[in-house]
């Protein structure tokens, strides 16, 4: 079986997601560090300009999304399981509430209150971030605080019946998605240990997601994984449902693009459409011939 390769870095709070994930399922894996700011030419080879941290490669097929990797993840690997107690469908609808409701307050209070951040990281994000008005960013963040703590307490209602993980006592999905905000809190916001001090069984089981780890991970160069790319031939199968929207037949040119920020279209032929994925062939010049997925959920799939 091809090599699993994460191209991210390593404050990135969504690649976060995907290194513990790594670790609960024991797993070797490749890294391949790309930059924290655009551009990043080397990834944007792989995905056709797909910009977000991570991005999962394993062979020729590039998987987009910590959704969609996951997914993934739990399809070629699938014990010890992401998801216990048959959790994936819930796990999937608590993605809409950690990357929206958690970060996005989160990302504020690290953009707000984080005074080392370069401003190279700082001009990028600007453009980026999408749902913060960096105008006003510092009148915004009582609310941010409150909207952050607010999530906080969500977290410590689900563990305060002393429960281990929040499906039961096994860690997966959902613990991960309840986590990487408050890992990046823990890194980014200036007032991180008083937020979190009165949270008792959220502060047990964050200890307990450390111990998690990341796996086995050796070092790959950017270069060398593009190579991977051309020398390897995807493993997805062509399936477009007929019930899945908008109704499109395979081999369309189509453009697939996130509906939240960074959003910026990616072309290609359409291979795969149901209601959990989309999938399109592209081809690159450094990259070769690539299959690109995403999920459906939270992106826009529009004839090119």
């Amino acid at each position: 079986m091809a090599e699993i390769i994460l191209h991210h870095f390593d404050s990135s709070p969504f690649a976060e997601k995907v290194r513990l994930a790594l670790g609960l399922k024991n797993l070797d894996w490749r890294s391949v560090e790309i930059p924290m700011v655009m551009p990043k030419p080397a990834l944007t080879a792989l995905t056709g300009g797909y910009r977000k941290t991570p991005v999962m490669q394993i062979g020729a097929d590039i998987y987009c999304d910590t959704q969609r990797i996951a997914v993934e993840l739990e399809r070629r690997f699938p014990l010890p399981t992401l998801f216990p107690w048959h959790s994936e469908a819930l796990s999937m609808a608590l993605s809409q509430w950690s990357d929206s409701a958690f970060f996005q307050p989160g990302a504020g209070l690290s953009m707000g209150t984080n005074t080392a951040l370069p401003e190279d990281i700082l001009r990028d994000r600007r453009e980026f971030f999408n749902f913060l008005d960096f105008a006003t960013l510092e009148e915004q963040l009582p609310h941010l605080y409150s909207q952050f703590c607010a999530q906080l307490q969500l977290v410590e209602g689900m563990l305060d019946d002393g429960r281990l993980y929040l499906t039961g006592d096994q860690a997966g999905w959902a613990d991960i998605l309840a986590y990487f905000p408050i890992w990046m809190c823990r890194g980014n916001i200036a007032n991180a240990g008083e937020l979190l001090q009165d949270l008792p069984a959220l502060q047990a089981w964050e200890q307990r997601m450390r111990t998690c780890g990341h796996g086995r991970c050796t070092k790959l160069a950017a270069d060398e994984a593009l190579a991977i790319a051309r020398n390897s031939h995807s493993v997805a199968v062509p399936a477009v449902e007929r019930t899945a929207w908008p109704r499109l037949a395979e081999n369309t040119r189509v453009s697939v693009t996130p509906q939240d920020y960074g959003a910026v279209p990616v072309l290609g032929q359409l291979l795969c459409l149901s209601h959990a994925e989309v999938a399109i062939r592209r081809e690159d010049p450094l990259a070769g011939e690539v299959v690109v997925h995403f999920p459906r959920r939270g992106y826009i799939v529009e004839a090119a």
